[in-house]
């Protein structure tokens, strides 16, 4: 009798404790593709206009919750998305803290304007009704997949993906081959056992058609969203890394100096080449991870600002029919957050990270699976380290499009003391 009270107990004991830690996840798709086809921005300076598209484009969200814990991780097909669209998607979303919603953009070059970027004579071309219409389906995305939440297993692995895929145009092997994983499993239902949501974490410009041969798509992105999902279910998400300065598709038919000199193969068979090796590699990484059952989750954010040294963002922000809202004169204000996720600890980045941040932030994280969701909350321009800036003819550009010199020195010191302050992820 003591014997089978004794095991009731630890049953008991057991169940409360998979009950309190028991974690839900669902993710939603929207198409955001305009119709009709609207002009095509690759950074600064009037959009392009276009005749066709290739694949559509995408909000695609996934929601985690364990106990009180609830954050959404977004991925938006476009150059960038800016706080003040995110904030205003956050605000349609119930159930889910603003802070705990992290949206970030794959940084596709073949996509309407989410900037207003305005021109010399101070007159934006962003299609405003677009981009409301947009941050409607974003948010529309957050509450389906928050209505969708399930028992889920999850898996968390990185190793380097292999092959043809990313490389420094600057300086080809200054890039970070580490591919990152995350991928939610049904434990009931219909789908029991097979994914929920793949959520795919690299760094690399997805630029292979750019902005200006008159293609509306995600460019190698789409193709990877197709290969996981038509391979193994669920849907894929995306969030880019630390892919500044300037690492991108590798396209090149000829190798030549330092990125110069070569052919490339700009075309759709090129993006969906790039996007299926990637989704691949990703899913090889993944398939070998052990299944975790109830890894903890653990989710905080902090306010960052910037000083606006740049002339040029200076005038983009001040001109910009979004309305850029700032606190003090010459600076922005914008959001970091940190992530555990079982043994993965995952940092926010509101722009375009060189690879030297990424990598000293990386390597500074309690973690041997440090994620870097770049572009996401906002999209500033590029971040490289003060004894970079302005220090090479390479390095015109780049400075010229970042915030200035301070932004990636105040961003690694303020990320790397919310290290500190977090607990450490699951091991």
């Amino acid at each position: 009798m003591m014997h089978r009270f004794i095991c009731l107990c630890l049953f008991v004991m057991a169940s409360l404790s998979v009950q309190a830690q028991n974690i839900r996840v669902g993710a939603a798709v929207r198409v955001i593709t305009p119709d009709p086809l609207l002009p095509v921005s690759g950074g600064i300076g009037v959009p392009h206009p276009v005749k066709e598209k290739r694949g559509d484009l995408f909000a695609r969200a996934m929601v985690f919750e364990q106990g009180g814990t609830r954050f959404a991780i977004v991925n938006v097909d476009n150059l960038g998305w800016t706080s003040i669209l995110g904030n205003r998607s956050r605000a349609l979303i119930k159930g889910i803290a603003p802070e705990n919603i992290l949206i970030g953009a794959t940084h596709t070059h073949s996509a309407p304007d989410a900037y207003g970027f305005p021109d010399m004579s101070g007159k934006s071309y962003a299609d405003l009704k677009y981009l409301d219409w947009c941050v409607k389906q974003i948010a529309d995305a957050v509450n389906e997949a928050l209505a969708n939440l399930q028992p889920a297993f999850l898996k968390v692995a990185m190793d380097d993906a292999k092959g043809k895929i990313a490389y420094n145009y600057y300086a080809p092997a200054l890039y970070d081959p580490r591919c990152g994983v995350i991928q939610a499993i049904a434990t009931s239902g219909p789908r029991t056992g097979k994914p929920i949501a793949t959520l795919v974490n690299y760094a690399v410009h997805p630029e292979v058609l750019g902005n200006s041969r008159g293609i509306l798509s995600p460019d190698m992105i789409g193709p990877l969203y197709q290969k996981i999902e038509s391979t193994i279910g669920g849907v894929a998400l995306f969030m880019n890394g630390a892919q500044g300065g300037m690492v991108t598709a590798d396209t090149r038919l000829e190798y030549g100096k330092e990125g110069q000199g070569q052919k490339e193969a700009n075309t759709w068979e090129e993006c969906i080449r790039i996007g299926e090796l990637l989704a691949n590699e990703a899913m090889r990484i993944v398939a070998a991870a052990p299944v975790l059952v109830n890894p903890a989750l653990y989710c905080t954010s902090r306010k960052l600002e910037f000083p606006i040294d740049s002339e040029i963002m200076r005038y983009i922000l001040k001109k910009s029919p979004l309305k850029y809202e700032g606190g003090k004169e010459n600076y922005v204000t914008t959001q970091l957050n940190l992530l555990n996720i079982g043994p993965a600890q995952i940092l926010t980045v509101p722009g375009e990270a060189l690879p030297n941040v990424g990598y000293y932030v990386k390597r500074n994280m309690n973690t041997k699976m440090p994620f870097l969701f770049g572009l996401t909350n906002d999209a500033f321009g590029y971040m490289l380290a003060k004894v970079d800036f302005n220090s090479f003819k390479r390095y015109e550009y780049v400075s010229q499009t970042s915030l200035g010199e301070m932004t990636a020195e105040i961003y690694m010191e303020q990320a790397l003391k919310l290290v500190k302050e977090s607990p450490k992820p699951q091991n």
